[in-house]
């Protein structure tokens, strides 16, 4: 048999030199009470422990209580205390949680064996104790007493201030108090100590306790079942979010289920735990020999030893898995894994990011580092780390950089990450894990903001828009941020990879998406952490948002079905899990408390968080108000109706929009109020910060989304080279028609001249949109910011093959061509309200943009209708009341409009046109691999 020190490795047989020290330590006296002993504490590290500079897997197990000794302690007499210590330590474990404040001679004994100690304060928490003020004070004082008697000492792993409250006295006393009342334990603790780590115990009949000062959450589950105790540890850890979990309780009784069944059951729990990637759990119990409630229990029979100390059956199983170096369950298979980062002008960060990596707990895989036109030391600092593959280019984008790293990789699986990111330790284990076990294409993990950011960081990362992950349920995602995830190759060249037109932002999105249209599935692996430092300054975060912002106006264009509402915003099906508000909370959430209480798995569903106040911080809300103000001086219409003057002041005009900014700064501050930075990188002025930041995002990222919209519509010179190919057959006046009606023999209808038209467009890269099923045209084609036009079809059928299709343009003006009538508009009449003189001699003025609105849409027309005779002529068409219409195009005009290879067509298509809208719509385009 053999134990392990705190970290959990192997070192020598149990009676060995390390055990005999240890007694010679506790032979020779121990530290003075009330003096800080030798040695480090354990400290968070994302979702996990660390001890130094190891990660500290938390194996533990339960330790009495025991009928107390005559000084009060409720632990065994010294002798039989040291023989459990060197028992458990042999057994591999490296913490035991005891349900009394231990005297400091317990800490210093545990210290001794390398054994940590999770402490529970016991108090009257059975009690309605927030009716009492001498039952509240108890809880109090009993928690301040616990953090002084153990203060300074690195024996302890943390306090638990409070156990399993029942959950009828919750539902009594109130949710959002009982929350409150644990804040305020936590931070009673913190005040005596302000070094320890602090939690509370929850159990599922009130896992809907979620007080925020608490630095981990530590629940007690009894599930038997492996799936049920899967699904239920998945749901878990996203409620524990960015926070590690830590199972306090679990075990199984062998009196009346048998020692062998005790035996398997354990094996499965510590297996689930970890390879589900909690920080720790605790095994109930140590031992069979159990004192409370003033007398012994004989009729239970919990422990991994007898009451004498003999070992059973479970304690061989939990024991090959606590003496292990890691306690990760090893995978069915390793399959290689290329990490693909992609670098431009990060050299801040680059650094730690390889350096992370470097250390990865995984058995096969490459890191792929793509500088994509870095102007500063990436090279330098890449030549530090002979283990990576390094490949340069010309600054191409974010997208191009991620393929070519896709095209280099070697691996069965792609990872990517960014280069102001680094990874856990075990990132790749967790991400390979799930997608083994789940079989998806796709898998992604949380990106924590890092504890050494400082507060104007934290402040980003509670601030809208920052990455996040988007659930479906509890296991399936709906995106995962391009800066923790991966996917299959395979799969991942099957769509031709990430789609070049994003260069900022926006390409996992699309990429997501476009698996899931495919019939693909995404996960997610809550333990698959990375550290994502957030921007350090108001300005860079601003910067990022513009990108996001140009990247959602490109996505709009591609992925029309996913943009809802008369904003056409960006809707997710999924949970969005953030730090910031996503909208305003209205009413309290409801607890499912089962009937009187006696639920066994109490839920608790949010508060609905309603989108339309938010319309208060949004761009179209701003340009509002100011055109209302700017307007003020000009018209008063109390003044018009009142016939007499009447004050500036009391102008409407001036005042709605006066209310309207102030509605704008109170929705901000009430949002701001909801976000939840990291505690201990709080300020005073953290809540100033992310309300301003509410404010000014929206206006940032709309600007860059209309903008984007606006500038990117353009038409490709291919199809402009194809509508002067026909002009110069004199076909002008074919290109200017609205309608054309299309014969044909061989039963071609309107399904293949709209493929084809799909075909033709993506594979020249022109953004087209096409129906998602709600529309009365088939096709929207935009010409440019001015004009666009919807292509509309219908096929007759007249018998023996014969098909007579019908084509209908019809021309639109755009959402900037309204904007620029309206304000014209305001001009004309902010110009009449000035000098009604001058209205009259700019009225002419918009002559000229109406004159480039009828041009751009003739255009546009051309263009399409070139389009259109082209595809049809392609599928042996005849034009009706023409039928030599069709004929060749001149040889120029091939040459300028080729017709593409079917797999370019393909993958172009694949690439420009939504999987979900291209099935809807019956387009057959095969999937073809892509090296």
């Amino acid at each position: 048999m053999r134990f392990t020190d705190a970290s959990g490795a192997a070192d020598g047989p149990v009676g060995g030199s390390r055990a005999s020290h240890g007694l010679h330590r506790l032979g020779q006296g121990t530290a003075r009470i009330g003096a800080p002993a030798a040695g480090a504490r354990v400290r968070l590290d994302g979702k996990f422990f660390r001890l130094d500079d190891r990660k500290f897997w938390l194996k533990g197990v339960t330790y009495g209580p025991f009928e107390p000794r005559a000084d009060g302690a409720h632990l065994p007499e010294q002798h039989q205390l040291e023989a459990d210590l060197r028992q458990i330590s042999g057994l591999g474990a490296n913490t035991v949680r005891v349900y009394h404040v231990p005297p400091r001679s317990f800490l210093d004994a545990a210290q001794a064996f390398g054994l940590k100690v999770l402490v529970d304060v016991p108090w009257s928490k059975h009690r309605c104790f927030l009716d009492s003020r001498e039952d509240r004070e108890t809880g109090l004082r009993a928690v301040r007493e616990a953090a002084r008697a153990t203060k300074g000492h690195p024996a302890l792993l943390a306090l638990s201030v409070v156990n399993e409250i029942p959950p009828d006295v919750v539902r009594w006393l109130g949710r959002e108090k009982v929350e409150a009342f644990i804040d305020e334990l936590v931070g009673v603790a913190k005040q005596e100590d302000p070094d320890a780590l602090v939690t509370f115990a929850s159990f599922p009949s009130t896992e809907y306790l979620h007080p925020r000062s608490v630095d981990f959450h530590l629940m007690n589950v009894y599930l038997h079942k492996r799936e049920k105790f899967r699904a239920y540890l998945q749901r878990l850890q996203n409620l524990a979010d960015e926070k590690p979990l830590v199972l306090g309780e679990y075990g199984i009784d062998s009196l009346r289920n048998g020692e062998a069944e005790q035996a398997e059951l354990l094996a499965m729990h510590v297996e689930e735990v970890f390879g589900n990637g909690l920080a720790g759990t605790c095994c109930f119990a140590y031992t069979d020999e159990w004192f409370t409630g003033g007398h012994p229990i004989t009729d239970w029979a919990f422990g991994l030893v007898r009451r004498d100390r003999s070992l059973k059956p479970a304690f061989h199983r939990v024991a090959s898995v606590y003496r292990a170096e890691s306690p990760l369950p090893p995978l069915p298979r390793t399959p290689k894994v290329s990490v693909v980062v992609c670098t431009y002008n990060g050299s801040k960060t680059l650094d730690g990011c390889l350096a992370s990596l470097e250390k990865l707990n995984y058995p096969d895989y490459e890191v792929v580092l793509v500088n994509d036109g870095s102007t500063d030391s990436v090279p330098e600092i890449a030549a530090r780390y002979p283990y990576i593959r390094y490949h340069a280019q010309p600054n191409r984008g974010l997208s191009v950089a991620r393929n070519v790293g896709m095209e280099l990789a070697e691996g069965e699986i792609i990872a990517y990450t960014d280069d102001d990111c680094f990874a856990d330790e075990d990132w790749l284990y967790f991400l390979v894990a799930k997608l083994l076990e789940t079989g998806a294409t796709g898998v992604g993990g949380p990106n924590l903001l890092p504890t050494t950011d400082g507060p104007v960081a934290a402040c980003v990362s509670a601030s809208p828009g920052t990455p996040a992950h988007i659930l479906i349920d509890d296991n399936v995602a709906e995106h995962v941020p391009g800066c923790n995830m991966a996917f299959w190759a395979e799969r991942l060249r099957a769509i031709g990879g990430f789609d070049p037109v994003y260069t900022r932002a926006g390409d996992d999105v699309d990429v997501c998406w476009r698996l899931q249209a495919e019939g693909d599935q995404i996960v997610f692996a809550p333990a698959a952490m990375v550290w994502h430092h957030r921007r350090a300054t108001v300005q860079a975060y601003l910067k990022q948002q513009r990108g996001y912002g140009e990247a959602e106006g490109l996505l709009k264009r591609k992925h029309p079905e996913k943009f809802r509402g008369f904003r056409a915003d960006l809707s997710w099906m999924g949970r969005i899990y953030t730090r910031a508000g996503l909208g305003l909370e209205v009413g309290e959430p409801l607890v499912h408390h089962g009937v009187f209480g006696t639920g066994m798995f109490q839920t608790i569903y949010a508060a609905p968080q309603v989108w339309w106040p938010l319309l208060g911080l949004s761009l179209e809300w701003w340009l509002v108000a100011l055109s209302l103000l700017v307007l003020a001086p000009v018209v008063n219409p109390l003044a018009v109706l009142a016939g007499t003057p009447v004050s500036p002041l009391a102008n409407p005009l001036l005042l709605l929009p006066l209310v309207m900014i102030g509605t704008t700064l109170g929705i901000a501050w009430l949002v701001a109020g909801q976000a939840s930075p990291p505690v201990s990188q709080r300020r005073r002025w953290s809540r100033f910060l992310i309300a301003a930041m509410h404010v000014a995002q929206p206006v940032e990222r709309g600007w860059a989304r209309y903008k984007t919209r606006f500038e990117t519509i353009l038409i490709p010179d291919a199809f402009h080279d194809l509508r002067d190919a026909w002009r110069r057959r004199h076909a002008g006046r074919l290109l200017g028609r609205r309608e054309v009606s299309l014969w044909s023999e061989n039963g071609m209808a309107r399904e293949k001249l709209l493929e084809g038209l799909l075909q033709v467009t993506a594979e020249h890269r022109w953004f087209v949109r096409i129906d998602p099923g709600w529309a009365s045209h088939d096709i929207r084609f935009y010409g440019d910011r001015w004009c666009k036009a919807d292509l509309s079809t219908v096929t007759e059928n007249h018998g023996g093959g014969r098909r007579l299709t019908r084509v209908r343009l019809r021309p639109a003006p755009t959402l900037f061509q309204k904007a620029v009538w309206i304000a014209l508009a305001y001009l004309l009449f902010l110009a009449w309200g000035i000098y009604p003189a001058a209205a009259v001699v700019l009225s002419p003025l918009a002559a000229g943009p109406l004159l480039w609105m009828w041009l751009s849409g003739r255009r546009l027309n051309q263009v399409v209708m070139a389009s259109v005779l082209l595809v049809a002529r392609r599928l042996d068409m005849t034009m009706v009341g023409q039928p030599d219409g069709l004929d060749q195009v001149d040889e120029a005009g091939e040459v300028a409009f080729h017709e593409p290879a079917t797999g370019t067509a393909r993958l172009a298509t694949a690439l420009a046109i939504s999987p979900l809208v291209r099935r809807a719509a019956g387009l057959a385009i095969v999937r073809e691999p892509q090296r």
